[in-house]
């Protein structure tokens, strides 16, 4: 694996953070009866036991990411994002895990974003009319298709745009409040289309690379790591495989490994 000079990669950080991890909810109430969307507003959903425990279980694996590269060393720090809905709130809880899992002086904010929710399908949804919906998307093309009285890929596209590039203000401005020394991880608890589309922007996919993604299973989680072009890139922390069963071409592949080693070869024992 190749690493970095220390001395370069800290002149380019600057208080960008180390990482930013995406992680989709947990399993909620509709995996387990569809029809509560028939009279529970979606933002009002709520996880299963099984999510609770799904989102338990990854706070501890996050946790393993983070300290597993600071050893001994105090000085890593939480910032979370997260979507209004109850799934995601309730997924944040039980990955902090009510301060056992992240102490509180490690976790320095948590901000509830309104442009992280999950793309709008209606109000109350039948069960049938989503299903064709759905099926009526997959021919006509996920981006683009527009669901009656909900939004298109594409709208939410567009409101996460904004998300990232405020995002990027408050890093550039050190809106958290890190001093040199501190590692920052950006914690994003969204949902799966959300999540995507973030990496759509993030790296600057097109629409046809964005159709070939596959969507984040419950609380499977996304980690963008600083590489030694400044660059934050999936290749770090994700191996070759993990990034083909994600959807991502070759090509897309390669520009992972330029991001995070600035070379299109391959420097990681995958």
């Amino acid at each position: 694996m190749a690493f970095c000079n220390g001395q370069v990669m800290r002149q380019m950080q600057k208080y960008l953070p180390k990482r930013i991890i995406l992680i989709r909810h947990g399993e909620s109430e509709v995996n387990e009866n569809e029809q509560v969307l028939e009279y529970v507003p979606n933002y009002k959903i709520q996880l299963s036991k099984k999510g609770s425990d799904q989102a338990q279980n990854i706070g501890l694996k996050i946790k393993d990411i983070i300290v597993s590269e600071n050893g001994e060393s105090e000085n890593w720090k939480l910032f979370f994002y997260v979507s209004p809905s109850n799934r995601t709130r309730e997924t944040m809880e039980g990955i902090i895990g009510k301060g056992e899992t992240f102490p509180k002086e490690n976790v320095v904010g948590i901000r509830e974003e309104c442009r992280l929710r999950e793309q709008h399908f209606g109000n109350f949804q039948e069960i049938e009319k989503r299903k064709k919906i759905k099926t009526t998307r997959c021919s006509y093309g996920k981006f683009f298709y527009r669901v009656p009285d909900g939004e298109s890929s594409a709208d939410v596209y567009d409101r996460v745009s904004s998300f990232i590039e405020m995002l990027w203000r408050d890093m550039e401005m050190n809106k958290f409040n890190i001093g040199t020394s501190d590692e920052l991880n950006l914690i994003v608890v969204s949902h799966g289309l959300t999540i995507l589309l973030f990496l759509m922007k993030w790296f600057n996919w097109t629409v046809q690379q964005f159709e070939g993604l596959t969507n984040p299973t419950n609380c499977e989680y996304r980690v963008l790591q600083l590489g030694c072009n400044g660059d934050y890139s999936l290749a770090i922390h994700h191996n070759v495989d993990d990034l083909k069963e994600w959807g991502l071409s070759d090509e897309m592949i390669e520009d992972q490994d330029f991001r995070a080693y600035g070379s299109k070869v391959h420097k990681r024992n995958i």
